[in-house]
This record gives C-alpha cells, sequence and structure tokens, in this order.
C-alpha cells in the first residue's frame, strides 16, 4: 500500500501526521484517549481505534482533496 505524506502538526515534540493510500484512505497518527474520552465513546470493536489529533492537521485532508471544508 504505497502512502503518500499529506502533512503534519507538531505540538511538544509529537507530530499527529496524516497519509493517504493509494484507495483512497487516510491514514491518521494521533495521541490516544485519556479514561474519561474513553468512556464517552464507549467500546470500540477489535481492529479499531479512537484517537485525538489537532483541528489543523484536517487542514491537510481539505487540501488534498481541494475540499472547501470538512
Amino acid at each position: 500500500m504505497p502512502l503518500r505524506f499529506l502533512g503534519k502538526e507538531t505540538q511538544g515534540g509529537n507530530s499527529p501526521t496524516v497519509w493517504e493510500t493509494d484507495d483512497g484512505q487516510y491514514l491518521i497518527q494521533g495521541f490516544t484517549l485519556d479514561a474519561e474520552a474513553m468512556r464517552q465513546v464507549g467500546a470500540v470493536p477489535e481492529g479499531e481505534a479512537v484517537i485525538r489529533v489537532p483541528r489543523e492537521l484536517m487542514r491537510h485532508l481539505k487540501e488534498a482533496d481541494g475540499a472547501t471544508g470538512l
């Protein structure tokens, strides 16, 4: 699966990052959730994850798609 780097947002040495796959999906590296956030989210199915990313990271998705808003 070839990846195309779209961008990152560095925050205190951490770098949430977004890539696009060759089949039109996105890979997003972000932060884990704390216990309170996970409680609110509820059960997460096997093979899935919920992550936290800065709002600014989403601009890279808009730029990649040429979208005016997500």
